[in-house]
């Protein structure tokens, strides 16, 4: 009985964590947030590239990051961070041959779902509004506190992981590609593999 009860527990915090999404997602919804900027209130115009389709095998975004990007309303403005192929591999252990079939499949969602909450903003953050000398705080949807900066070099850094590509557009969705995975600690606790399971 113990065990049916533990089994039960992940997908009751899984339904838990979509449902406050959903409410936020649709919160927002309702009260339409603006563009914020960060440059003493003047607004910052920037060239978006463009992706009316977001390419799932190309070096920029992966299938996992456009699992999450097509998570999110294509009509409100949101931000999201969203970790690269590689860092899906190395940080989470995702590869798409085997975390896409069978049972896994659901692990995966659950994983997807989780980290969504962690890397997306319910508003627009173009490296251009962000100033170097100084840092921007803010909130993800879970609550999660967000760090950005940039670098000499136009890229973002974000809770100590740098960007691998900025400012790609789809519709109203901000996406900046990150050579990490931002997540808290206790999450990334669970995600991490125990070393003793190496085969």
């Amino acid at each position: 009985m113990k065990r049916s009860r533990s089994s039960k527990s992940p997908i009751a915090f899984v339904v838990v964590i979509v449902s406050i999404s959903c409410l936020l997602v649709l919160i927002l919804s309702v009260l339409r947030l603006p563009d914020i900027s960060f440059t003493n209130g003047a607004r910052t115009s920037i060239k978006l590239k463009k992706l009316s389709k977001i390419p799932e095998n190309s070096d920029r975004i992966g299938t996992f990051a456009t699992m999450m990007i097509e998570m999110l309303p294509q009509d409100l403005p949101f931000t999201i961070f969203v970790p690269s192929i590689l860092a899906f591999e190395r940080d989470l252990r995702l590869r798409v041959n085997d975390s896409l079939v069978g049972e896994k499949a659901d692990d995966t969602f659950a994983i997807l779902t989780r980290v969504l909450s962690f890397t997306v903003v319910p508003w627009k953050i173009l490296s251009d509004s962000v100033p170097y000398s100084r840092e921007i705080t803010c909130d993800s949807l879970s609550g999660l506190k967000l760090y950005v900066s940039k670098d000499p070099d136009e890229m973002l850094i974000v809770n100590r992981i740098r960007s691998k590509q900025v400012n790609l557009k789809k519709n109203k969705i901000v996406i900046h590609v990150m050579d990490g995975v931002i997540m808290e600690s206790d999450f990334e606790q669970s995600v991490r593999p125990n070393n003793d399971d190496q085969d």
